[in-house]
C-alpha cells in the first residue's frame, strides 16, 4: 500500500437494491471498522440521497469506512472516504470494479486506491456469471498495483482459503450474502 492511502478494511459489505430492508442486518454484521460501497444504482436520487445518509450515519457511529458508488457530489456530501466507479475524476480516492486484465490495467493507471477482484467464486446475485477461480483472481489481483479486495462469493472461510492459497495478493474481501448469514 503506497504511504499516501489510508488504511482500507478488510471486510466489506456491497450494497444494492436486492438487499432490502435487509441491509441494516448487513451493516450491524460488519466488524467495526469494516467498509460498506453502497452502491443503490437504480434507486431514484432523492430516495439514495436519503438512504445514504441512514448509512453515513451508522458509518460514524460504529467506525465504518463509507465508500459511495459513481456519485462524487453524494460522495462528499455523505462524508465518504472513497468514491467507487466515479463517475468523473475527482481529488477523492477512489475503486475499480476488475473483471479482467484490462480492467486491472485500468486500475493501475488510473492510480486507484482500492481495487474489487470479482468474481471469485460464482454468487447468487449474478448466477449466470463465470467465475475467475482462485489462480485467475490472484494474477489481477497482481496486476491492480493496489490493494485488492476479493469478491464474488467471498465470505470469512473462502478469503482464508485463498490468502492461504495466494499470501498477501488480497488485502481483504467483500460481499453481500456472507453479511446476512
Amino acid at each position: 500500500m503506497a504511504a499516501n492511502q489510508p488504511p482500507w478494511p478488510r471486510e466489506w459489505l456491497m450494497t444494492d437494491e436486492r438487499i432490502g430492508e435487509l441491509l441494516w442486518r448487513a451493516i450491524g454484521r460488519l466488524p467495526v471498522g469494516g467498509g460498506i460501497v453502497f452502491r443503490h444504482y437504480s434507486t431514484p436520487p432523492e430516495e439514495r440521497a436519503r438512504l445514504g445518509q441512514q448509512v453515513a450515519e451508522i458509518c460514524q457511529e460504529r467506525e465504518l469506512v463509507l465508500s459511495v458508488a459513481r456519485d462524487i457530489l453524494l460522495a462528499e456530501r455523505l462524508g465518504a472516504r472513497l468514491v467507487h466507479k466515479p463517475d468523473e475524476p475527482s481529488g477523492l480516492n477512489f475503486s475499480m470494479s476488475v473483471h479482467d486484465a484490462g480492467e486491472a490495467e485500468a486500475a493501475r493507471t488510473a492510480g486507484a486506491s482500492l481495487a474489487f477482484v470479482a468474481p471469485v467464486h460464482r454468487t447468487r446475485s449474478h448466477p449466470e456469471g463465470r467465475a475467475l477461480g482462485l489462480e485467475r483472481a490472484a494474477e489481477l489481483a497482481l496486476r491492480c498495483g493496489c490493494p485488492a479486495i476479493a469478491l464474488g462469493g467471498m465470505d470469512s472461510e473462502r478469503f482464508a482459503e485463498l490468502d492461504a492459497a495466494f499470501p498477501g495478493r488480497f488485502h481483504g474481501y467483500a460481499g453481500i450474502d456472507c453479511w446476512l448469514r
